[in-house]
């Protein structure tokens, strides 16, 4: 809850740049406890494990190359240049060559026999959409908002509060909930339709939209995702025994961020190359002449002429909003999916 909110505030203050360097300090926090707190059950010796070196190279290259093809394609360049040939090419080969490695390691980073798991398979791709829908969604509503209701970067992060706080609220009730009865396929599945509901509802947003009315189809976003998000990496990790669950659980997490990390790619590709063709065509000429739409901050858009602001924010609005309602096939198809996981009770030992 205390991200977007922050970050507005670093935006504001120190400066942008402040919202990664944060990391840094807050990382060093994470290790200190981790070193301190983390107190773990004495082990047995055992026998040095070889770590996949080749594996993860190969999924680090294969990562990186589609999302440099999902962010430049069709916006930086052509989809039949040769760049963006030839990393699709390089996706294609490294993944391939993943697979060959992975079945042959001993020690694989990612082995492929989680791959034999109908659930596993189900709640991965389900993942992988709701990271495309939530991070989509959230890497721009704060600048959408700055930009039609004119407020600073840090009280735009204010108004993301009341989605954070329905995820957060929901996955802890849902949580509880699930602990106690041990059922969670028709809360995930509904989740999953309430996260549709809610891009639908952000779809129909217009420059006119009271603030009330944005912040609430944004809560409707977070209940979905809370209802569902953490429970599919709860079936993953439900599905295997004591050796396999970090691995499972690590390969949702994987998934999940390669989700979320194409969302924002794809969703700002194509939101950038909407909103230069509608600034391009509605901007007098004399303005549209080496306008960019780099160059459009919250800042220099409020500053505006009022006609121009007009142009701007309604072609901001109408490039973003969109987009959303593209989405909702895509959680759908999620929510399809889930329809077919198995429901087991929840584990109450730790198995070998």
């Amino acid at each position: 809850m205390a991200g977007p909110l922050l970050g507005g505030w670093l935006t504001d203050g120190p400066g942008w740049r402040w919202t990664l360097w944060m990391n840094l300090p807050l990382g060093l926090l994470s290790l200190v406890g981790v070193a301190v707190l983390l107190k773990l059950p004495a082990r047995q010796k055992q026998e040095r494990r070889r770590i996949d070196i080749a594996g993860m190279a190969l999924l680090g290259v294969a990562t990186s190359a589609i999302v440099l093809v999902a962010t430049w394609g069709g916006a930086e360049y052509e989809w039949t240049s040769p760049l963006i040939l030839g990393l699709a090419a390089a996706a294609v080969v490294t993944s391939l060559l993943f697979i060959w490695v992975q079945s042959r390691a001993k020690e694989p980073v990612m082995p492929l026999l989680l791959f034999r798991n109908r659930n596993f398979v189900l709640t991965m791709i389900a993942g992988l959409i709701t990271g495309v829908a939530m991070f989509g969604a959230m890497g721009y509503m704060p600048t959408y908002l700055q930009m039609v209701t004119g407020y600073s970067p840090a009280q735009a992060g204010l108004l993301m509060i009341p989605m954070m706080g329905t995820l957060l609220v929901a996955s802890v009730v849902v949580g509880r909930r699930v602990s106690v009865t041990s059922r969670y396929k028709t809360v995930m599945i509904l989740g999953t339709f309430i996260t549709a509901g809610g891009l639908g509802l952000l779809s129909t947003l217009t420059v006119d939209s009271p603030v009330v009315l944005e912040c609430l189809y944004l809560a409707v976003l977070g209940l979905g995702l809370g209802c569902s998000m953490q429970l599919l990496t709860l079936v993953a990790q439900n599905s295997f025994s004591l050796r396999l669950v970090g691995t499972a659980t690590a390969g949702q997490n994987y998934f999940r961020q390669v989700g979320a990390t194409l969302g924002s790619a794809v969703v700002g590709s194509l939101f950038a190359t909407r909103l230069g063709e509608l600034v391009r065509d509605r901007l007098p000429a004399e303005a549209a002449t080496g306008a960019g739409t780099n160059s459009l901050t919250p800042q220099l858009v409020n500053s505006l002429p009022a006609p121009l602001h007009e142009i701007v924010v309604g072609a901001y609005n109408e490039a973003l909003v969109p987009l959303f309602l593209w989405m909702v096939p895509l959680v759908l198809v999620a929510a399809i999916l889930l329809m077919f996981v198995q429901e087991k009770p929840l584990a109450t030992t730790l198995e070998p």
